[in-house]
C-alpha cells in the first residue's frame, strides 16, 4: 500500500523568516500548493539560531516521524567535519533531495573605496587583518571556504580577515550597510533589495557563469582570474528511520515540485539554479562531498 501523509506537514526552516532556508522552504510550500501535491494542510517553521544547528537538533529528537521535512545545505557536512555537530546528513537524518544551487556573491557599500574583486584581492593581499567581512550561518561552510580561496589567491592568510558570523544573511547584508563589515559573502539572492536600492554594489560571484538580471554586470571570480567556483545547495531531508515507503513518497513528491511552474518562477527570482538530485545519486554525491570539503578545509588550514 502507497504511503501518504495522514496530518499537517511541517517544513523546518533552519533560519528566521526572510533567511536562506526559509526562502527555500516557502518557495517549496508554494510549489507544493500550487498543483496541489498534498491533500493535507502544510506549514513552514522557523527553528533559527546556532548558525542552523537549533533545527536539526530539533529534528534529531523526532525519529520516524515522515510529516517532518527540513531544509538542508552543505553546511550539515562542514559543521561536522569542524566539530559543530555530532551528526551530518545520513548518520542522523534521511536525505530525500537536494532542489538547487545558489552562488555566493562578494558585496561591498556603493560608497565603499573597494570597486572591483581586484581591490578587494589586493587589501588581502597587504593586509588581510584589516578586512571584516560577514557571512551567514556557519564558519566553514560555502560562503566562508569560498571567501578563504579569494584570500589564498591573494597570498594572504586564511584565518587573517575579521568574520562576523550571523544566523541570517540578512542580517550580515545589514551588518555591511551600516558600516560594520567592510564585505559580506552571501548567498546572491540575499542582497537583491539592497542592490536594487543602490546601497550595496557587488564585487564577484562565485559562480562558473555570470549570473542574470541585478548581477548581469557582476564578473565571476574566474573572470578576474581567481579561482573561486563553488556554490551552496539546498535540500529536504526527513526524520532518521523513515520507511522506505514514506522516503519513495517524498522524493516523487518534491520532484514533482521542482517540476512546477511556481518554482521556476522561484529559480529565477532568486538567482537559483536548478540542480535536483534524489535517490543514490544524491547518496552518492553527500559521500563525495564530504570527502571534498574536508580537503578543502585541511588545505585552507581550517580543520
Amino acid at each position: 500500500m502507497t504511503w501518504r501523509p495522514q496530518r499537517e506537514v511541517e517544513i523546518v526552516a533552519g533560519t528566521p523568516p526572510g533567511g536562506g532556508l526559509d526562502r527555500s522552504a516557502r518557495a517549496l510550500l508554494k510549489a507544493i500548493e500550487s498543483k496541489r501535491l498534498l491533500d493535507v494542510p502544510v506549514t513552514v517553521s522557523n527553528i533559527a539560531g546556532d548558525g542552523g544547528r537549533r533545527a536539526w537538533a530539533w529534528l534529531d529528537q523526532r525519529p520516524g516521524d515522515p510529516h517532518l521535512l527540513c531544509i538542508s545545505s552543505s553546511n550539515l557536512a562542514t559543521d561536522h567535519l569542524l566539530g559543530a555537530t555530532p551528526f551530518d546528513h545520513e548518520s542522523a537524518f534521511t536525505p530525500l533531495a537536494i532542489l538547487y544551487t545558489e552562488y555566493i556573491a562578494f558585496l561591498v557599500r556603493s560608497d565603499s573605496s573597494l570597486e572591483s574583486g581586484a581591490d578587494l584581492t589586493a587589501r588581502f593581499a597587504t593586509d588581510a587583518g584589516s578586512v571584516t567581512v560577514a557571512l551567514s550561518t556557519s564558519l566553514g561552510n560555502p560562503n566562508h571556504i569560498a571567501l578563504a580561496k579569494v584570500v589564498r589567491h591573494a597570498g594572504g592568510d586564511v584565518k587573517a580577515p575579521r568574520i562576523r558570523v550571523f544566523d541570517s544573511a540578512l542580517d550580515a547584508v545589514t551588518d555591511v550597510v551600516a558600516g560594520k563589515a567592510d564585505a559580506c559573502a552571501v548567498t546572491a539572492a540575499s542582497a537583491i533589495k539592497e542592490i536594487a536600492a543602490g546601497t550595496l554594489r557587488a564585487l564577484a560571484v562565485s559562480a562558473p557563469q555570470r549570473l542574470a538580471g541585478l548581477y548581469a554586470l557582476t564578473p565571476t571570480w574566474n573572470e578576474q582570474s581567481v579561482n573561486c567556483v563553488i556554490g551552496a545547495w539546498r535540500g529536504v531531508s526527513g526524520a532518521r528511520g523513515i520507511s522506505p515507503s514514506q522516503c519513495a513518497f517524498w522524493e516523487s513528491t518534491l520532484a514533482a515540485a521542482v517540476a512546477t511552474g511556481a518554482w521556476s518562477d522561484a529559480l529565477a527570482r532568486l538567482y537559483w539554479t536548478p540542480s535536483h538530485l534524489d535517490g543514490a545519486a544524491l547518496r552518492e554525491r553527500l559521500k563525495r562531498e564530504r570527502r571534498e570539503m574536508a580537503a578543502m578545509l585541511r588545505e585552507l588550514g581550517m580543520l
